[in-house]
């Protein structure tokens, strides 16, 4: 794995909702240092949406396909 121990946080949390079934949440964080080194950061172009969204219909086509 790419990441050290003190790089790579996971939170979990779960309850009742106001409907009343049980939900879980989770987060995953990754210290900034630590995707640069992959040659990732905030600066990079592709981290910014730079489009539109494709059309309601190109998604339901994907998850039909299982995509």
């Amino acid at each position: 794995m790419p990441f050290t121990a003190g790089e790579l946080c996971f939170d979990l949390a779960c309850g009742i909702a106001s409907d009343g079934h049980w939900h879980g949440w989770f987060s995953v964080r990754i210290a900034a240092d630590a995707l640069r080194r992959l040659g990732l950061h905030p600066d990079q172009p592709s981290a910014v949406v730079s489009g539109q969204s494709p059309p309601g219909w190109w998604h339901a086509a994907a998850e039909r396909r299982g995509y």
